[in-house]
């Protein structure tokens, strides 16, 4: 296992925790904030529910691949430097989206928003690998997952608030002010991680034999598609939330603002659990117990609605129970993933949020353009994204067994 650069660690474990989780915060918040909003979207700007779902499939791609070029240009760069770059894009595209009068006007800002956001992800995950390793680094991974989840959970209730002062163009500036408050944070409270000693020079082949490095690697891969899957499933299930609980449940905006507050309260619970248990449980248990918390929201997504297609708690409880698994899964896998590659941290925490996103990515797109309706893709497409988690777990575990070797600790 690599260690990280010898220097003077120049921010604490709760001041990384506080910025890397204000920063991942941003990839979620742009999505949740504005999701109660996406059937009124859909109605002012005269357009059809695929492309308000396609709005946020283009976010997830540009999200995804963004990741590839700011990992290592970090780690050429910096971190600051690069941090601020990237948020400037964010906060162009949300007032694109913001002052827009047309879909194709949406549309593009999402993009610039997307390409920005991706900084908070692949960066954050270097700045603490920068750093910490270990029991600590999952620590860490676990604080800013705690605080990556407050203000996206939070969010789908406070955009749905704003939406009865406001039209949905508010919700673009305050996703822009959150941007400029980034870029303050970044210049006037976050050090440093990655010294100029250890930073290597943005060369193309470089980048691409790193990247090579990370996709032959299990040690990585494993990790990295379980983290893919999980986080698929549920930006799966958030794109389509909107549309089940609005749309064909007919709940009100400020009804799904309420409702989303058992989606809040299970994502905290479950971050102040996994924070309890990381000093107690190896990787390998934590992500079991997660696995298992999947297992049991697949099941229920699958069943729940088909038996009470009116009920709410057949949605939300599910997503309750989903909302637990990751706060089990996603630290310990992100820390496993990138534990062996201390020298290209940019390049691994770009490739982990790629994963991570781009499993959004898949599931939002497959949510809106595969299934007739929202209801159909929950109830099909959310329980096979949970198998599917499981399976490859299962198998990683099965091949390494097989070779009497034991499995890495993810």
């Amino acid at each position: 296992m690599s260690s990280p650069v010898p220097f003077a660690t120049p921010m604490s474990a709760r001041r990384t925790a506080l910025v890397g989780g204000l920063m991942v915060a941003a990839g979620p918040l742009s999505i949740s904030l504005y999701g109660p909003a996406l059937p009124t979207i859909v109605s002012e700007l005269g357009t059809t529910d695929a492309m308000g779902k396609l709005s946020l499939a283009v976010y997830f791609g540009a999200f995804a691949l963004a990741q590839l070029v700011c990992g290592p240009l970090s780690d050429s760069l910096g971190r600051r430097k690069v941090t601020v770059l990237f948020l400037m894009f964010y906060v162009v595209g949300s007032l694109v989206a913001a002052l827009g009068a047309s879909v194709e006007m949406l549309l593009l800002g999402r993009v610039l928003q997307g390409i920005g956001v991706s900084v908070g992800v692949a960066l954050s995950r270097a700045m603490v690998r920068d750093q910490f390793t270990g029991a600590e680094s999952i620590r860490i991974m676990t604080l800013i997952n705690l605080i990556l989840t407050v203000a996206p959970a939070i969010a789908p209730t406070l955009g749905s608030v704003m939406l009865l002062f406001g039209s949905w163009h508010l919700l673009f500036l305050v996703m822009g002010a959150y941007g400029l408050g980034l870029i303050a944070l970044t210049q006037w409270a976050t050090r440093e991680t990655h010294p100029v000693a250890a930073r290597v020079p943005f060369r193309l082949g470089s980048v691409m034999r790193n990247y090579g490095a990370l996709l032959t690697s299990s040690a990585f891969m494993i990790p990295g598609l379980v983290l893919a899957l999980s986080f698929g499933g549920f930006y799966g299930f958030a794109a389509l939330l909107p549309f089940v609980l609005i749309g064909e449940i007919g709940l009100s905006t400020f009804q799904f603002a309420m409702v989303m507050l058992i989606q809040t309260g299970s994502f905290i619970a479950g971050n102040v659990l996994a924070g309890y248990a990381a000093s107690r449980l190896t990787g390998t248990r934590m992500v079991q117990v997660g696995l298992v918390l999947i297992g049991l929201a697949g099941i229920g997504f699958a069943i729940g609605l088909r038996l009470y297609p009116d009920a709410v708690l057949a949605v939300m409880l599910p997503v309750a129970l989903w909302m637990l698994a990751m706060a089990f899964i996603g630290p310990s896998t992100t820390s496993a993933a990138m534990a062996g590659f201390g020298s290209i941290a940019g390049a691994a925490g770009a490739m982990t949020g790629v994963f991570q996103i781009g499993g959004g990515f898949v599931g939002s797109t497959l949510a809106s353009l595969a299934f007739a309706t929202a209801s159909d893709a929950l109830t099909t497409l959310i329980p096979v994204m949970a198998g599917l988690t499981i399976a490859v777990a299962l198998l990683h575990r099965i091949a390494f067994r097989s070779k009497s070797i034991h499995p890495p600790q993810t």
